[in-house]
């Protein structure tokens, strides 16, 4: 089967045709290059509003890059004309295998973007013989052509979190669809600021932010207040995660703070080695565990009774009212006010400034979760190991859409990837 007819299968452009194909290049480095030509008597297109219009000139041979065949890189050789356009002036002619300037072809940069999903940009420019640059350049066109056209209609459930991107406390805000039926980033903002969020909602338009029903977040305050504004009539829900990492921080404050006092006081080092121990849920720990746990639980230590308190608080997540969950806050809050260990304490006066948000978990029934926006933190957090962090805000922005973006991709005669 020749060339050319491969080529007329998988990629045939309408008022072109191939005409010859050429070995080029040297041994070490073969280059085949396939000769374009205009069908005879067919007038060209103005790029600017795609009419038909009459020959001006022609400038000179221009070779795009197109999909390598068995490692041989393939190049279209043409020389395109200019038309004399009655609305538009003088203009180069549309080309439907590329785009403006473009020395890639459209294939091969949807070729080269699919890649990029899979390997890191680098090695997908080495194993396909390419630069980084065009690589970067066909997963930008790939984001660009799919944010211009993603359905952002009917999103009722929405994530909010931020991730840390640059050293020196440098973060990205990343805003998921949760809904059951899609899940994707919606938006990224640099910093995590309010008016980082209200970006969001401008992009987003007020019409669909007054269609969101749940939003789950964080404790952050500008967050909590950038939602009650824009989006009020929707459930804030403070997620089971985030709330439970409170009291891991506390409890460990705790533990960390009696350690020290023991040794000071030349006690026996109970504690030490106990992080993980006094951390991880009960039916997670291992039969040594179990057994070291049930010796540490027969003294009066401070970090055992704010474990006991950590645990307790467990009931809270078994409840199916919001009222009975209300109740049940508010003696667990008022026992832990008592306690006179400090981090716990600052946790329970946390909990009440959030009541109302806490209790919207049950509102929403526990259909909603956080762990959705952990899992696509963690594939940002990969994207950016596997690229050896990014140096720019689009370069981070580019990545992250193109990977945790569920764009839409165009419908080609061939898909080669």
């Amino acid at each position: 089967m020749h060339i050319k007819t491969i080529l007329n299968r998988v990629q045939k452009f309408k008022s072109f045709v191939y005409s010859r194909v050429r070995w080029a290049g040297c041994e070490e480095t073969p280059v085949l290059e396939v000769e374009v030509v205009e069908r005879a008597n067919g007038w060209a297109r103005c790029s600017a509003c795609g009419r038909r219009r009459p020959g001006y000139d022609r400038l000179a041979t221009r070779r795009f890059e197109f999909v390598p065949l068995w490692g041989i890189p393939v190049f279209l050789v043409y020389a395109p004309r200019r038309v004399k356009c009655s609305d538009c002036g003088v203009r180069v002619e549309h080309l439907p295998w590329a785009s403006g300037k473009h020395r890639l072809t459209q294939a091969y940069a949807w070729f080269l973007a699919r890649w990029a999903k899979r390997l890191s940009w680098k090695e997908v420019a080495e194993v396909f013989q390419t630069s980084w640059d065009s690589v970067f350049r066909s997963v930008e066109m790939a984001v660009e052509w799919g944010r211009a056209r993603q359905d952002l209609d009917g999103i009722e459930a929405i994530g909010i979190d931020e991730i840390a991107w640059k050293s020196g406390h440098k973060y990205l805000t990343l805003v998921y669809q949760i809904d059951s039926h899609c899940k994707r980033l919606l938006w990224i903002g640099n910093e995590r600021r309010a008016k980082t969020l209200l970006r969001f909602f401008y992009w987003f338009g007020t019409a669909r932010s007054q269609q969101l029903t749940y939003i789950c977040t964080d404790m952050w305050k500008p967050y909590l207040k950038v939602i009650a504004k824009k989006a009020g009539q929707s459930l804030n829900i403070l997620d089971r995660f985030h709330i439970m990492a409170h009291f891991g921080k506390a409890l460990d404050q705790v533990r960390a703070g009696e350690t020290r006092q023991m040794k000071t006081d030349g006690y026996e080092p109970l504690l030490t080695s106990s992080r993980w121990l006094l951390l991880k849920r009960p039916a997670n720990l291992t039969d040594k565990q179990e057994t070291r746990l049930a010796q540490l639980v027969q003294y009066n230590l401070r970090s055992v009774r704010a474990y006991l308190l950590k645990e307790e608080f467990q009931q809270f997540w078994t409840y199916t009212s919001p009222y009975w969950a209300g109740k049940f806050l508010d003696q667990w809050c008022t026992q832990t006010m008592r306690s006179k260990i400090e981090p716990m304490k600052r946790v329970a006066k946390m909990q009440r400034r959030h009541r109302p948000l806490l209790l919207n978990w049950f509102r929403a029934k526990g259909q909603l979760s956080s762990g959705v926006v952990e899992g696509f933190n963690t594939k940002a957090k990969l994207t950016s190991r596997k690229s050896f962090g990014f140096r720019t805000f689009r370069g981070a922005e580019i990545a992250l859409y193109h990977t945790l973006g569920a764009l839409p991709e165009p419908k080609l005669t061939h898909r080669f990837c």
